[in-house]
């Protein structure tokens, strides 16, 4: 079982170790997609360093969607990843994998995370076969849909437990053109703290903002599946990945910790109903009090997609 967790700063990937995080997820914004922070080639380095000296592993987000201007700059970084000896990144674009898989030059486990489209056995296989350790399930496959899954899966699927689900990418900068409608000039960063409401529901809250690769739109509320942690296990869905883009500072570190709990719980046999409680309570506690939280798409029944 391993838990991955994002990280903010290099303090606080140094935190989330000591919590007894198995595998920090790093990346600058050049080459990822949704980081709560943008780490310099020498933070990355030094993370790594880090994390190795603590028996641990890094992995690096190279997901985002490379148009050619930006593939340009891809097979340098990649030797600069696999010279620091970074354990895996994480790609969704098939042009890197297209690098991985033609140049021996790059030492580079991956993981396949192609956001949406990762919803059954078939596509996690597909990848598979052209050299994937792991892949990213959507967000969205329900736990009926995962069942399924599992009985067919050749490798590892990581299952968000905690965290922000992003619905909408948009390489258009949709905030900028909205602000140029309106003749503003506002800033645009996921700091500000920007969100969308539906006209006829004033309570949602679609948190949005914009960068280099366009325009990002997350869901309503926040996924915890703390109380279904046994059920994942069941289903040997035991790569478990925490992400604390909207969730900052010590509260991140603090709620990694009531996972590593958990987990220890789990494989101790000592997990139930009354422990689970006990912790979904405080994560609900340490999640930042303006953004909704719950099990996402976990209980929808398939049946009911059309």
């Amino acid at each position: 079982m391993e838990i991955t967790a994002t990280a903010e700063s290099v303090e606080q990937a140094r935190a989330l170790l000591e919590a007894g995080v198995d595998r920090l997820y790093i990346g600058n914004d050049t080459f990822a997609l949704r980081l709560p922070h943008s780490f310099s080639r020498e933070e990355i380095k030094e993370i790594t360093d880090y994390a190795h000296l603590a028996g641990k592993t890094v992995s690096v987000a190279v997901n985002a969607i490379f148009h050619p201007e930006k593939m340009k700059l891809v097979p340098e970084y990649l030797d600069f990843l696999s010279s620091i000896g970074v354990d895996r990144i994480v790609v969704g674009d098939v042009g890197v994998i297209h690098l991985l898989t033609k140049d021996n030059r790059f030492s580079l486990p991956y993981i396949y995370d192609g956001a949406t489209l990762v919803t059954s056995s078939r596509q996690v296989n597909f990848w598979a076969e052209y050299g994937a350790v792991e892949a990213v399930i959507a967000r969205e496959v329900p736990f009926e849909e995962l069942k399924k899954m599992s009985e067919n899966l050749k490798i590892s699927g990581e299952i968000l437990v905690y965290g922000a689900t992003a619905i909408h990418q948009s390489k258009r900068p949709l905030l900028q053109n909205y602000y140029n409608f309106i003749q503003s000039d506002e800033r645009k960063d996921k700091e500000r703290d920007l969100f969308l409401s539906e006209p006829k529901a004033p309570e949602t809250h679609y948190s949005i903002y914009e960068d280099e690769h366009g325009t990002h739109i997350f869901a309503n509320n926040d996924i915890n599946l703390m109380l279904q942690l046994d059920k994942l296990k069941a289903y040997n869905y035991t790569h478990w990945k925490l992400d604390g883009i909207y969730t900052k500072g010590e509260a991140f570190v603090e709620i990694a910790k009531l996972f590593v709990q958990a987990k220890k719980e789990i494989l101790a046999g000592s997990w139930d109903i009354s422990k689970a409680a006990l912790l979904d309570e405080q994560v609900r506690k340490l999640h930042p009090k303006h953004r909704g939280i719950d099990e996402g798409f976990f209980h929808l029944d398939p049946k009911a997609i059309v």
